[in-house]
């Protein structure tokens, strides 16, 4: 039990430096005034205090599957060539893929697993829908949507009820696979 709470204490606090740095970041890079950055730091208070004591968390820890999580790339993959190569943009090469992928519980509608994939080729259009000053080609699109794969499959008891796990999934994944070549190259 201790254990478990430890962790949790330690996965939300890393979510929240991650999305904190994020917030920063774009105050520095936009030069923004200083109430700007005070709204920010109030902002990230409450995200924090909300992840702490708002019920998102199951007593029991299960991870999602293998199988439905291999859909993330695909996702990934498809939306990155909507966003870049048909030029589409990330919004609509997103919304295309998400779309695409809704109806594919239609083609058997008896079928257990067909239902859990299009989550995860949302997830995965989330990671097609980087820059692509961040993400260099397919080669980086893959490793992030991996890497987000990964989160979804051990994540799949946390942050239930919360909006947007998906993309911030997706995030987590394009920044890890970013800060690694940032540091190896």
């Amino acid at each position: 039990m201790q254990a478990r709470h430890k962790f949790r204490t330690a996965s939300i606090c890393l979510l929240f430096v991650i999305q904190a740095l994020f917030l920063l970041a774009i105050f520095v890079e936009n030069r923004s005034s200083y109430l700007i950055l005070a709204f920010i730091g109030l902002l990230s208070l409450l995200i924090l205090y909300s992840y702490l004591r708002s019920p998102i968390h199951h007593h029991k820890h299960e991870y999602e599957s293998i199988r439905i999580a291999v859909w993330v790339p695909v996702g990934a993959i498809i939306s990155y060539y909507f966003n870049h190569t048909f030029g589409l943009g990330p919004v609509l090469g997103a919304a295309l893929t998400g779309t695409l992928g809704s109806f594919i519980p239609n083609i058997n509608k008896d079928s257990t697993y067909l239902p859990h994939l299009p989550a995860a080729i949302y997830c995965g259009a989330f990671v097609g829908m980087s820059n692509a000053q961040v993400a260099h080609g397919f080669s980086f699109v893959l490793a992030a949507s991996i890497f987000t794969a990964i989160f979804l499959i051990v994540s799949k008891s946390l942050l239930n009820g919360v909006g947007g796990k998906l993309g911030t999934l997706a995030f987590l994944g394009v920044s890890l696979t970013y800060l690694l070549l940032y540091i190896f190259k």
